[in-house]
């Protein structure tokens, strides 16, 4: 097995200090919103094995942001996805690579969010896969601004908090959004509380989202100051929208984030994010699964761009309850977030101090994350933050106390 070395992304909406008090390192005062661990080409883990010489050259040498802290990413050692494509067999095992093709098939991160993320959807697998071929096939690059597929895969989610997290989900029920709008008072907002009210649930929720993201943009941003003010003053149920339109002031996503349902996790809570649900995080730490894909179709609350078209054909217009996911434990004591994807699998180990060491030798791979304490995988003790790859069939076993996520595959 191997200890990886992790690359932490600064995007703008991550907390200064939740991964830096979880690796029990010194804040920086920027950013620190994600620390990718896998093999997906934009920031790959990295490994040393030995053997190795190579000084750090191949795809993970350009990463934006910086370094897990004291891993040395970046610095030594071989990208991860590099040590993949050498030997796909050996690493990812026979049955995975049948499934999935000769690549990791999912990225885990931590996801530390101090401000509200972008509202999205993400397509399914057909709808990726006709979307990307579309874009190829009239030669828009892949790294354009207006690219909306940037690969064929679908990109289901998985979110389970480390702290308390917030987030939206799903649409709510036409009629719950429609009293929320119109407890607000402000007059632009009444055409939409009227069609929420009168249409049937599908065309009132696509009727009323296609009107917000159309509207006139000056318009648009007087009803986003003047509900944010009346969220404001009212507080409770309405308190998170005047937060978002703190961080995107005028922006439509801040009406569109009404229609959502709000949801708030406690620790271990988790929630599954399928395709063609719209959802953003607003706030906390968490540990993120997701099959290894770049799709996303925003809906508001980002400067990028929003393909309103194709955002309307991929959107799933249906009231949704939003379900959160507490683990399942098994006699083994393995806590397992059940999902319907194959392409990632996500338990988590409280492993007490004395108890008897628990074998997870598994014929797939494996990346396993210690949250807190100081558990023994085989040789290598971790501590929170950091992570080993399992290569499939390799023995492993852990020991000691502390909580590990353990990520594989479905085969």
């Amino acid at each position: 097995m191997d200890r990886l070395s992790n690359t932490v992304r600064p995007y703008a909406w991550g907390s200064t200090t939740a991964i830096p008090e979880l690796l029990g390192t010194a804040p920086t005062g920027e950013p620190q919103a994600e620390m990718w661990m896998g093999a997906h080409p934009g920031a790959p883990s990295r490994i040393t094995r030995p053997g190795d010489t190579d000084p750090g050259s191949g795809s993970g040498s350009d990463h934006s942001g910086p370094d897990h802290p004291g891993s040395g990413a970046g610095s030594g050692g071989r990208s991860l996805a590099d040590v993949i494509a050498a030997d796909p067999e050996r690493e990812l095992g026979p049955a995975a690579v049948a499934a999935f093709g000769p690549r990791l098939p999912f990225l885990l991160k931590l996801l530390a969010a101090g401000a509200p993320l972008s509202l999205q959807v993400h397509p399914d697998l057909g709808q990726a896969q006709q979307g990307y071929a579309d874009e190829e096939r009239r030669g828009i690059p892949v790294d354009a601004p207006h690219r909306t597929y940037k690969d064929a895969n679908h990109k289901p989610e998985l979110i389970c908090a480390l702290t308390p997290f917030e987030g939206l989900c799903g649409f709510r029920r036409p009629a719950e959004a429609a009293d929320l709008l119109a407890a607000l008072g402000v007059d632009s907002l009444k055409p939409y509380v009227d069609l929420l009210r009168a249409r049937p649930e599908d065309a009132a929720l696509r009727e009323v989202l296609t009107a917000i993201l159309g509207a006139d943009p000056d318009e648009m941003s007087r009803t986003v100051a003047e509900a944010a003010e009346a969220a404001d003053r009212l507080g409770g149920d309405h308190a998170p929208y005047a937060q978002i339109a703190h961080h995107y002031p005028g922006d439509p996503g801040v009406i569109a984030a009404m229609l959502l349902n709000h949801v708030q996790l406690q620790p271990g809570e988790a929630m599954f994010l399928g395709a063609g649900v719209p959802h953003a995080y607003l706030g906390g730490l968490g540990v993120e699964i997701m099959a290894n894909s770049d799709n996303v179709l925003r809906c508001g609350l980002t400067p990028k761009h929003i393909d309103v078209p194709e955002l309307l054909r991929i959107v799933r217009f249906e009231a949704t309850e939003p379900g959160i996911l507490r683990p399942e434990a098994a006699p083994s004591g393995e806590e397992l977030y059940e999902t319907p994807v194959d392409e990632f699998r996500l338990s988590r180990y409280v492993l007490p101090d004395g108890g008897a060491p628990v074998g997870l030798t598994a014929a797939t791979p494996q990346i396993l994350l210690c949250t807190a304490g100081a558990p023994h995988v085989g040789e290598i003790t971790l501590g929170p933050g950091e992570s080993v790859f399992v290569p499939a069939d390799e023995t492993v076993e852990v020991a000691g106390s502390g909580t590990l996520f353990r990520a594989t595959v479905v085969v």
